[in-house]
């Protein structure tokens, strides 16, 4: 059987590998994951309001709202994702100043979620947790116009490829959506490594880093699209309470973002230190 990677590639990623075994050793993963998902469910709809309120400062309500539409078509309607979409782009465009500065409290709860735990894969202690990463999480706010807005320019070409149909325009839709949300998540990903989560990493990890991450929640939130399409009855183990299972099922969605956001940040971590051994043995 061929070995998918080269010869020159195999012993660098198992020493990536065994870089992420050795942070995870006494750690559990998935304990961490659900204290990030809980920060997260806080934050999530605070911030895509405020990010579609922001977005309709610097372009327009009714461009917003346009856009907005085309995505809610985009979605599957089984489990009632449009109408989300389509309650999410309203409250956002007529969001007042009070109430987006009411907004802000929430969602900076995530960056201290993304700073508490990162900090427990480090062997660092500090003071004041939860505000440095409370603030670390403002400038994000600032910036969502510039990631949201063209994320959503390639909302209408998705939508004439999905009503084109066929293999070739279903692949070239989930191309665009693949890349378009890449895009958008590469920043933020790197300011939360770097910045809310205080990530010491050279630049170059935190590139590649960054990246990979982006580009594997990415893919991720293509099968959580995928998830959406499914005729599945959410609130059959629930005793028929749709809604009790639809936020259960956001939540375990979330929690399995999170985790592959973590593993991300160990790969960065280990690509840091593999990078630091290289460079020290290049000098010697």
């Amino acid at each position: 059987m061929t070995d998918p990677l080269p010869s020159g590639l195999r012993p660098r990623a198992a020493e990536l590998l065994a870089g992420v075994r050795r942070r995870l050793e006494g750690r559990d993963l998935a304990l961490i994951a659900a204290g990030l998902t809980f920060y997260a469910g806080i934050a999530v709809v605070p911030l895509l309001v405020l990010a579609f309120a922001l977005t309709a400062r610097l372009t327009s309500a009714g461009e917003v709202r346009a856009l907005g539409d085309r995505l809610a078509e985009l979605l599957p309607a089984e489990l009632g994702a449009p109408d989300a979409v389509q309650r999410l782009v309203t409250a956002g465009v007529e969001l007042t100043l009070l109430g987006g500065l009411l907004a802000l409290l929430p969602m900076s709860f995530y960056g201290e979620g993304l700073r508490r735990a990162l900090l427990r894969f480090s062997s660092r202690r500090e003071g004041l947790t939860g505000w440095r990463g409370r603030l670390g999480a403002l400038p994000v706010a600032l910036v969502t116009p510039l990631l949201l807005y063209p994320l959503l320019l390639t909302v209408p070409l998705m939508a004439n490829l999905a009503e084109t149909g066929g293999f070739a325009a279903t692949t070239g839709r989930i191309a665009v959506g693949f890349y378009a949300v890449l895009a958008a998540l590469a920043v933020p990903l790197a300011w939360g490594f770097r910045v809310v989560g205080a990530g010491r990493v050279r630049w170059t990890a935190l590139a590649a880093g960054a990246l990979f991450t982006a580009a594997c929640v990415s893919g991720f939130l293509q099968g959580f699209v995928l998830f959406l399409a499914l005729p599945i009855d959410l609130g059959a183990p629930f005793g028929g309470l749709v809604v009790v299972g639809g936020v259960v099922a956001v939540g375990l969605w979330l929690f399995a973002l999170h985790l592959v956001v973590l593993c991300g940040w160990l790969a960065t971590q280990a690509l840091d230190e593999l990078l630091e051994r290289r460079s020290a043995a290049a000098a010697g």
